[in-house]
C-alpha cells in the first residue's frame, strides 16, 4: 500500500475512534448522576454516616470534574472500538498467525481491564477510604472536596485496570516470540521493587497496608504472566 493510502486509512480509523469517543462521552454525560453515585458509594460507607456529602469550593469545580469523568468514561466505552481499529491498522503488516493472536487478545484485554477495576472498587478502595476519612476524625470533621474524592477514585480504578493487563501482555509477547519466560523470570527481582513503587504512586495513602494490598496482586499478576509465558513457549515449540 502506498504511503498516502496508509495516511488515508489512519485518518479514517482515527475519525471512527474519535466518533466512538464522542458517543461514549455523550452517553456518560447523560448518566453523570448515576456515575457519581457509583463513584461516591465507597466513600459513603467509609464515612459511616448517613448524611455524608462531599463539598465544592469553586464555581466551576463540579462542571470541570464532570467533564473529566465523562471523558474518561467515554474512553472506556470506546476502548473496544479503539483497540479494534488499532489492530486493523497494523494487521496488513502481520502474519496470519500474528493477526489471529492480536484479535484474540482484544476481548481478553477488555475483561482484564474490567477485572482490575472491579478489584480496585470492591477490594482495595474501601479500606483505603476508611483509613483516609477516619484518620483524625476525632480532631477535625471531614469536609471533602468532590474533585479530590473523584480524582482519587478515577486514578485508582484506571491504573488498577491497566495493571491487570500485565499477564496478558506478557503472554502475547511470549506467544509472538518477542520475549521468553526465562527473560521474565530474570526480571522478577526488579519487579518486586517496581510493584511497591507502582503501589506507592497510585495509592492515595502512605499506609503500608493499603500499598501492600496493591503491590501483592501486582506481584501475583507478574508470576501469572511468567507462567503464561512458559505455556506460550511450549505452544510455540509444538
Amino acid at each position: 500500500m502506498p504511503l498516502r493510502e496508509h495516511f488515508r486509512e489512519l485518518r479514517s480509523r482515527a475519525l471512527v475512534c474519535l466518533l466512538a469517543l464522542l458517543v461514549g462521552t455523550a452517553v456518560c454525560f447523560y448518566f453523570y448522576e448515576e456515575i457519581y453515585e457509583v463513584l461516591l458509594r465507597p466513600a459513603y460507607h467509609a464515612a459511616d454516616v448517613e448524611d455524608f456529602k462531599p463539598v465544592r469550593t469553586e464555581v466551576t469545580e463540579f462542571l470541570s470534574i464532570t467533564v473529566r469523568i465523562t471523558l474518561l468514561g467515554g474512553f472506556v466505552l470506546a476502548l473496544p472500538v479503539i483497540l479494534y481499529n488499532a489492530i486493523r491498522f497494523v494487521a496488513p503488516g502481520l502474519t496470519p498467525r500474528e493477526r489471529k493472536i492480536l484479535f484474540a487478545f482484544l476481548p481478553a484485554a477488555l475483561l482484564a481491564f474490567v477485572g482490575g477495576m472491579a478489584f480496585g472498587y470492591f477490594v482495595m478502595i474501601p479500606p483505603a477510604l476508611s483509613f483516609l476519612i477516619g484518620f483524625g476524625s476525632e480532631v477535625a470533621d471531614p469536609f471533602i472536596r468532590i474533585s479530590n474524592l473523584v480524582n482519587i477514585m478515577v486514578r485508582l480504578l484506571f491504573w488498577l485496570g491497566l495493571s491487570f493487563e500485565t499477564p496478558l501482555v506478557m503472554y502475547v509477547l511470549a506467544l509472538l516470540g518477542v520475549v521468553n519466560a526465562r527473560s521474565f523470570a530474570r526480571f522478577r527481582r526488579f519487579w518486586l521493587v517496581a510493584a511497591f513503587v507502582i503501589a506507592a504512586a497510585i495509592t492515595p495513602t502512605i499506609d503500608p497496608l493499603n500499598q501492600a494490598i496493591v503491590a501483592g496482586p501486582l506481584i501475583v499478576l507478574y508470576e501469572l504472566g511468567v507462567l503464561l509465558a512458559r505455556l506460550a513457549g511450549r505452544r510455540n515449540r509444538t
